[in-house]
């Protein structure tokens, strides 16, 4: 829940800038031993770093917020150029010139006047809950009603043999991860085979969720599923295709295994339908998906409402994975999952000043007021791929 300020100073200025920051080589060599992506969805393309969208938003008073959004042709459909040409043409006019206080009043303009293009609306919503708690002072967690707390993390596994899933996840469990998201799909015994050098290994020490990518049909789900809930699992990601809701619900009818979508979830929209649906009992969270902080603490609240839990997770750099961090922190008692923050592991840079500290599988929420973190002007420019579109109050 925001705090109102009607004398809080306006927005002036959004700078947006398209980057793409190339995995480390470790990780680049990892997903190419295990088939190129590290998971079953059948992109074509290799993925060899994160494509987003930087905003920096600027009040009247001088106040720095800061906005990333992180997107992918097979899951977001959109791309970083794509997200500044529509809040370039369409989005800017709902927000220069307003408080960040006004959010939810932004948020509901926006969603009036541009149909869909949640990432593009969450990225500017993202960037005024780091001004919020820039002129307020606080960290921005507080803003959402919550506050600072240890966030346990979740470690993620890509897709590979067991043998070389069970090392990677002994490195994670080694730091203090107790929590793993497995990558699936090659296959319902190779799924088994996974599970089985899994606890084999680990026993009962960890938490173990999957990941599917959209692999199977609802009913080679339905199998794939109840051939490894003997091995105690958390939740099942995404086991049908993206826009298969009626497979979803066919799959969670029949397994005991609470389902989660995230490629064919963007809205807060997508998340109320699926779980009037009866297709997830998980519900997804990341700054992307539903849209930006607001939508993502309705989210929350809706699924808390219902007996959902929820999962935060993300690949993303420093700025929105700081934001999550916070997000995870508000609402921290109603999660009910780890949060799988990844992209310091993954990425060769995150764009923020200082790393945030993930010790011992545990995020901590950074210090300062709003998300905490300072942009890296630097790395920004190294990383772009275009130049930084200026919008200011006409």
């Amino acid at each position: 829940m925001t705090v109102q300020d009607k004398n809080a100073p306006r927005i002036v200025s959004i700078e947006l800038t398209p980057i793409v920051i190339p995995f480390q080589e470790i990780v680049r060599e990892a997903m190419s031993k295990a088939g190129g992506l590290g998971m079953a969805i059948p992109a074509e393309e290799a993925w060899t770093g994160i494509d987003c969208a930087i905003c920096v938003m600027i009040d009247e008073a001088g106040n720095v917020g800061l906005g990333e959004s992180y997107v992918w042709w097979p899951e977001t459909g959109t791309s970083p150029n794509q997200i500044i040409e529509v809040i370039h043409q369409a989005l800017a006019r709902y927000v220069l010139g307003e408080s960040p206080f006004n959010v939810e009043q932004i948020c509901r303009r926006m969603d009036n006047n541009v149909a869909r293009s949640e990432a593009a609306k969450g990225l500017l919503d993202m960037a005024c809950y780091d001004l919020m708690g820039k002129v307020r002072g606080v960290p921005a967690c507080e803003i959402m009603g919550g506050k600072a707390a240890d966030i346990p993390l979740a470690a993620l596994i890509p897709l590979m043999d067991p043998d070389g899933m069970v090392y990677l996840s002994r490195m994670f469990f080694d730091d203090g991860y107790r929590t793993l998201r497995l990558k699936l799909g090659h296959g319902v015994a190779e799924d088994v085979a996974i599970l089985r050098a899994m606890r084999k290994e680990f026993g009962g020490q960890v938490r173990i969720r999957v990941d599917y990518n959209q692999a199977y049909s609802p009913k080679e789900a339905v199998m794939a599923i109840t051939s490894i809930e003997p091995f105690d699992i958390d939740v099942a990601e995404q086991p049908v295709a993206a826009t298969d809701y009626v497979g979803m619900a066919y799959v969670q009818k029949r397994v005991k295994t609470p389902l989660m979508s995230h490629e064919g979830c963007f809205s807060l929209g997508d998340i109320i339908t699926l779980a009037e649906m009866g297709a997830i009992r998980v519900v997804g969270i990341n700054t992307e998906r539903p849209g930006g902080i607001t939508a993502a603490l309705k989210a929350m609240d809706f699924a808390t409402e219902h007996g959902i839990k929820i999962v935060i997770h993300n690949q993303s750099a420093g700025i929105s994975s700081a934001a999550l961090i916070h997000l995870a922190a508000a609402r921290l008692p109603a999660l009910g999952h780890a949060v799988e923050l990844f992209g310091y592991v993954m990425l060769e840079d995150d764009l923020i000043t200082s790393p945030i500290d993930y010790g011992g599988g545990i995020a901590r929420v950074p210090a300062g007021p709003g998300w905490g973190v300072t942009l890296d002007s630097a790395a920004l420019d190294k990383y772009a791929t275009g130049p930084t579109v200026k919008l200011t109050i006409p």
